[in-house]
């Protein structure tokens, strides 16, 4: 397939890439039981020294971030109801430990390198959350970023006191208020000054500089004051994966970049569009100030027979029942309904014909998609776009997102781990930077994650066009007149006709894609 970008053709690049791993504290990941490959070390995850020797190659190449997701349940709607055993067995994100506590060892190995931390609203007081993130951002010296997402699975709401989650779109009503509470802790209840540590006068904190924030709401009631006081960024940088109309109105509200995942540019292409100009429209905030990062898994090879060798020697390791019990999780829909060589293009759930058909789209030279053939593409990358082919071949993929669908960088899916990082570093990334969509080094070394994942030196709060920087105490401000801004009027999400779950929306995996792509470019 024929490379059709402009950038290929010899115009000017627009942008530098952002460039984040995608990981999460398990095995596999987005690739069900290539743990098995022998090159694969992603088993070895409960092991700090792992996550230390990742970090330390990630910064070596000047990576922007690590972007960890998480699950708070098993996936278990394959052969269900409540069977995990599909997912135990494989290792599909199964055991999965807690991400914020491998940060903080990551990060006094490195200097510069950003870490993104999924956390959901659903099932964590606001005031715990608000202390938990503090802390890390003052160890880490303000590289903490956090991925807000409401949750999506039932397996997780039945062991954390309830029996579902909440409806969708209160989940995100849930949301609004938390992220607003939020606010008030970290930008609000401590002026910038507050700490003065004067030995003389040992006074440790200003008491005229710390207040209580007395916020009354319908889902929380948290008086305050924030008990850390304020981290090098007061308000890490804020990630957000919501592309539902309730998604998309969180987002083009309050998240600083937003992760997005289809089978090809044109699939996320209009919700970018429409969250950018719903962020100015609605909320007056410079729309180039959100970056877009998209899943994307490269298979590299110094040769394009190469690359395809390699693609097709990692599906052969996949597991095909893993891969249909992540396929459940995401979907709420349970394929094993389904004969073997059943074609899904006529089946009766419009859900699966719809990706089926992105996929077919994608993949023309598949005769027919059955629950076997679509469980093999999950194998490797997942439900996100997997590119292979040489390193001119996937910068030029890249370059397509850029141009098509005006992303500003990539979440990197690895097969292996870290053999996809080392595949990038060593092929992917010289070919970047070859062509100016790659920095050479980090804007600020040592710097918040906010800076230089935004590119501007100094900037470790949020943009003043912003709504978190409307809750800031600054100093010199007295605390009669700190005024913390009213309660906004709840977004206005609008109901929109629902499977269980919404192929569309958001999860607490960091994202997903109901469709996919294995494009090898030539």
């Amino acid at each position: 397939m024929t490379a059709t970008n402009g950038i290929a053709n010899g115009s000017s690049p627009k942008k530098q890439l952002i460039l984040n791993a995608f990981v999460e504290s398990c095995s596999g990941h987005q690739s069900p039981g290539l743990w098995r490959h022998p090159d694969d070390e992603s088993a070895d995850f409960n092991d700090v020294h792992h996550w230390i020797r990742l970090a330390k190659l990630l910064e070596s190449a000047k990576f922007h971030g690590i972007f960890i997701a998480d699950v708070l349940g098993g996936y278990d709607v394959y052969q269900g109801p409540r069977n995990l055993d599909s997912a135990i067995k494989s290792g599909a994100q199964w055991p999965v430990n807690e991400p914020l506590a491998i940060v903080t060892p990551m990060a006094a190995a490195t200097e510069s390198l950003g870490f993104g931390v999924t956390v959901a609203t659903t099932y964590e007081q606001p005031y715990h959350l608000a202390r938990r993130l503090s802390t890390v951002d003052h160890l880490t010296g303000g590289r903490v970023g956090w991925n807000i997402v409401t949750g999506y699975l039932d397996s997780a709401a039945r062991n954390l006191g309830a029996t579902e989650q909440p409806e969708h779109d209160e989940r995100y009503a849930i949301a609004e208020e938390y992220i607003r509470v939020m606010y008030k802790l970290w930008q609000s209840s401590w002026r910038d000054d507050a700490v003065v540590l004067d030995r003389k006068s040992a006074v440790y904190t200003d008491p005229e500089r710390v207040r209580e924030i007395k916020h009354v709401g319908k889902y929380y009631q948290v008086p305050g004051p924030h008990i850390c006081q304020p981290s090098p960024q007061r308000t890490p940088l804020l990630l957000q994966a919501g592309t539902s109309k309730a998604g998309k109105a969180f987002a083009s509200q309050h998240a600083e970049a937003i992760f997005v995942a289809g089978h090809s540019p044109v699939v996320v292409a209009k919700n970018i569009a429409d969250i950018r100009q719903q962020a100015k429209e609605n909320f007056g905030r410079d729309p180039k100030s959100i970056k877009f990062l998209a899943l994307i898994c490269p298979i590299i090879g110094r040769t394009e027979e190469e690359a395809t060798s390699k693609f097709h020697e990692l599906q052969k390791n996949g597991d095909i029942d893993g891969a249909l019990a992540l396929f459940g999780g995401w979907t709420g829909i349970d394929l094993a309904q389904y004969d073997d060589d059943q074609e899904l293009r006529h089946v009766e759930s419009n859900a699966i014909r719809s990706a089926v058909e992105g996929w077919s789209k994608a993949s023309p030279g598949v005769d027919k998609w059955t629950k076997m053939t679509v469980a093999k593409h999950i194998t490797v990358g997942g439900l996100g776009a997997t590119v292979v082919g040489t390193p001119t071949q996937v910068a030029d993929e890249f370059e397509r997102w850029v141009e098509e669908a005006d992303v500003d960088g990539f979440n990197i899916a690895y097969a292996l781990k870290p053999g996809t990082f080392v595949d990038v570093i060593e092929l992917l990334l010289p070919e970047l930077r070859r062509r100016g969509l790659f920095w050479d080094d980090y804007k600020v070394k040592g710097g918040a994650y906010r800076e230089n994942f935004t590119g501007n030196a100094g900037q470790k709060y949020p943009a003043d066009d912003h709504p978190a920087s409307k809750y800031q105490w600054r100093a010199g401000v007295g605390k009669e007149e700190h005024i913390i801004p009213p309660e906004p009027e709840q977004t206005k999400a609008g109901r929109e006709p629902s499977l269980k779950r919404e192929l569309n929306a958001s999860h607490e995996n960091g994202g997903f894609a109901t469709r996919k792509s294995a494009r090898i470019a030539a």
